[in-house]
């Protein structure tokens, strides 16, 4: 006979440790997932002697918990000018109105940006 209550804190904090790796070095690849998740599922194999499949799954699982965080927000066009942008979070109520030369200065026109660069035709 299993447990279950405990099954399941376990997997939860599983998936806990996964998302705060995910967190952490979500910045090291922005543009490699697969290079993270694979990291992230090395983590939980190595600190926490998971199986692989076990790991896998709750890398898995965390990962849909960042996305569904992570594209909550939205850009509110109707509240939006030409020069702020306001976004913002339904889920919580929380709005950010933010000049349009702040994202130009510190995302566009950074020197190490090469991600949202337009290539020329």
């Amino acid at each position: 006979m299993t447990d279950q209550p405990a099954v399941q804190q376990y997997q939860d904090i599983l998936k806990s440790a996964a998302l705060g790796f995910l967190e952490r070095h979500r910045c090291e690849h922005l543009s490699h997932d697969q290079q993270l998740f694979d990291r992230a599922v090395q983590h939980l194999v190595t600190d926490y002697d998971v199986l692989t499949t076990m790991a896998e799954k709750m890398v898995h699982l965390a990962c849909s918990d960042m996305s569904a965080v992570r594209d909550r927000h939205r850009l509110d066009i109707v509240s939006s000018t030409s020069a702020h942008t306001v976004i913002i979070d339904p889920a919580t109520g929380s709005a950010w109105s933010i000049p349009v030369s702040v994202i130009y200065e510190r995302i566009l026109n950074a020197p190490d940006n090469g991600r949202f660069r337009v290539a020329a035709p």
